[in-house]
């Protein structure tokens, strides 16, 4: 479904990314781990077309999207949850779910999806007229998913969902990933410090450092690898 195919991204002339490649394919949960400044943001922004890389290529659906500016990766169906959420704060809840769907006209299939993010989020359902700014952290990742998938996304991209969340409330925030994928079979691929979770719910996974993918296996796999147990899981 995705392909990233040796791609070389910079900031000015320092090299951020150096030759990564990989893959995600339908219906899978993928995920990227790896240290603070390994890369792993630059990789979401070099795929979302928001820091296109000077080298390499990235295919969506047999489509070649190196370049393509980020509305139309958009409009290709791919929606990126960014780290830090970025809500629209002075905008009501459902304002900002609006702007998800903006580029949407089929209006009797919005109207269940926004019953869906509802379903997933009930919070948001209750404070719908409420200014997004004045949510909790975990009210506003909530919504920053939300907003994502009332683009109708085939891939959801997600940048540190857990940061700055409480346990109970990454938790819950995995959950909801695993059940989006499982019940719309919604294409993840996940970017995540937290690796012991990310790695719990992806069927794959790939450790990034210093701009260079060093390992992939499957997500079992990896939790099993010493070296990765040593360097990202704590145990």
């Amino acid at each position: 479904m995705l392909e990233v195919e040796n791609i070389h991204t910079f900031y000015g002339n320092i090299e951020a990314l150096k030759g990564i490649s990989l893959h995600v394919e339908r219906g899978e949960i993928i995920c990227l781990i790896g240290a603070n400044g390994a890369g792993k943001s630059t990789t979401l922004m070099s795929i979302c077309g928001i820091e296109p890389p000077r080298r390499g290529r990235i295919v969506l659906e047999g489509t070649d999207i190196t370049s393509m500016p980020p509305h139309k990766i958009v409009a290709m169906g791919m929606s990126q949850v960014p780290e830090g959420r970025h809500i629209f704060p002075m905008l009501t809840v459902r304002e900002n779910l609006d702007m998800g769907a903006y580029l949407r006209r089929d209006k009797d299939e919005l109207k269940r999806d926004l019953e869906y993010v509802f379903e997933l989020f009930p919070i948001l359902s209750q404070r719908s007229k409420q200014s997004g700014g004045t949510l909790s952290g975990g009210e506003q990742q909530m919504l920053a998913i939300s907003r994502a998938l009332m683009a109708k996304p085939n891939i959801l991209v997600l940048d540190e969902p857990s940061l700055g969340l409480a346990p109970l409330l990454v938790h819950q925030i995995f959950k909801v990933i695993t059940r989006i994928n499982k019940e719309h079979g919604t294409t993840i691929f996940l970017v995540e410090q937290n690796a012991n979770m990310a790695l719990k719910i992806a069927d794959r996974g790939y450790v990034l450092q210093n701009g260079r993918i060093v390992k992939t296996d499957s997500a079992a796999a990896l939790m099993e690898n010493q070296e990765v147990r040593d360097a990202y899981l704590g145990v």
